[in-house]
């Protein structure tokens, strides 16, 4: 065998798998800006108000297919076309209630990052402070109570105190006879 098909075994061993991950890195180069020159969503206003009032009602509403993003950060189809319709409607002139309005009939509360005030979404409001208080009550009668309890003197009877005086005396001289080592 000659040597320099030696070399160009060691060769193949040592830099192919190298020359693999970079040819893959290239590949994923090439790839990686279409997705990150995705459609972006081009609106004209008529003026800088309703361009206003659209982005923050995009901010202010929930996509219901991405569930935790606004309309504006979301990539989605849905989102895309709830966009769309906004817009529409601030075209059309609707004021921010009527959209609103529009959506939650829709989507119900779910489609607000701030669900509205109502009997339904009460705990939502304000059980985290419900449950807060019920946590300091029930920490506090805790408190109330081992407090209670190391304030009461220990009550022993005769033949009880006599039994811890023996085993004390007891103690004592076993723990004298120990001290000469």
């Amino acid at each position: 065998m000659s040597n320099d098909t030696a070399n160009g075994r060691v060769w193949e061993k040592r830099f192919k798998p190298v020359l693999t991950v970079f040819m893959l890195l290239a590949i994923v180069s090439v790839l990686m800006p279409a997705t990150s020159l995705a459609q972006v969503d081009t609106f004209e206003f008529e003026t800088p108000e309703q361009q206003q009032r659209f982005r923050a009602l995009s901010d202010e509403l929930r996509c219901p297919m991405c569930q935790n993003t606004s309309l504006s950060g979301s990539t989605g189809g849905v989102a895309e076309d709830l966009r769309r319709e906004v817009h529409r409607m601030i075209m059309e002139g609707m004021s921010d209630e009527q959209i609103e309005q529009f959506m939650y009939e829709r989507y119900g509360d779910f489609i607000f990052y701030k669900p509205r005030l109502k009997p339904e979404t009460l705990l939502l409001w304000f059980g985290p402070l419900l449950f807060f208080l019920i946590g300091a009550f029930v920490l506090v009668g805790i408190w109330r109570k081992a407090k209670g309890i190391d304030a009461q003197p220990v009550q022993v009877d005769t033949e009880t105190q006599t039994r811890i005086d023996a085993l004390l005396a007891e103690q004592g001289k076993a723990g004298a006879g120990n001290t000469h080592r």
